[in-house]
């Protein structure tokens, strides 16, 4: 049995179950999606769909740090949904400011595609909450983006600082990509500060601190 005669099985049930579990295998793919960063026992790299998992449940976790108006609930919807473009469009790395330049057509056309696999009642509910994140207009979703800055963040540390050094980072450049934390929770902020002031102090990120103004 192959991937289309599943979803056949499914439209011979019900149209819409059909494009819903279309959608499910789909989006599999996001296990296959690496990312830069490793896990904390530093083995492998991460993958995206790990990456939302670990957010979304971090987002619960910390929520006592979000502020009044932050609605959690979304925050985790959010989470978990706004990376599934990287299935087309790849992980960007943060650090990398040429890959950057046309991360938001690839993305948005990556959207388009594959929220459209859904009927469109939930390719809208996705699409509002993928946009909220990328807008980052609402509380909510600027928390939801502090996360997604912590979580690496932590690993990197957590992980001996090997993709930091890897690519050459230095304190200036994880202060500068991470200060976002910032407008999702100050206390997470202040917290991410001192685990950079002390990657640094350890050379796991390139101490640039006297450069810093």
């Amino acid at each position: 049995m192959d991937q289309h005669l599943v979803v056949e099985l499914a439209a011979a049930v019900d149209g819409e179950l059909a494009r819903r579990i279309e959608f499910l295998l789909e989006v599999d793919k996001l296990k296959t999606v690496l990312r830069r960063s490793r896990l904390v026992d530093g083995s492998r790299f991460e993958n995206t769909a790990e990456h939302s998992w670990h957010l979304a449940l971090a987002a619960l976790v910390l929520a006592p740090y979000a502020g009044d108006d932050v609605d959690i609930v979304r925050a985790v919807e959010i989470l978990l949904v706004h990376d599934l473009v990287e299935i087309d469009a790849g992980d960007t790395y943060i650090y990398d400011s040429a890959a950057r330049d046309d991360k938001q057509q690839r993305e948005q056309q990556a959207a388009t595609r594959i929220f459209g696999l859904l009927p469109e009642t939930q390719e809208s509910w996705i699409a509002e909450r993928w946009h909220e994140y990328e807008d980052r207009v609402t509380a909510t979703a600027r928390f939801a983006y502090a996360i997604d800055r912590l979580q690496p963040l932590l690993l990197n540390a957590a992980s001996g600082g090997r993709s930091w050094q890897e690519n050459g980072i230095s304190y200036g450049q994880a202060a500068a990509v991470n200060g976002a934390i910032d407008d999702g929770s100050s206390l997470l902020w202040a917290y991410a500060r001192r685990v950079l002031g002390e990657a640094a102090e350890r050379e796991l990120l390139a101490d640039d601190r006297s450069n810093q103004s």
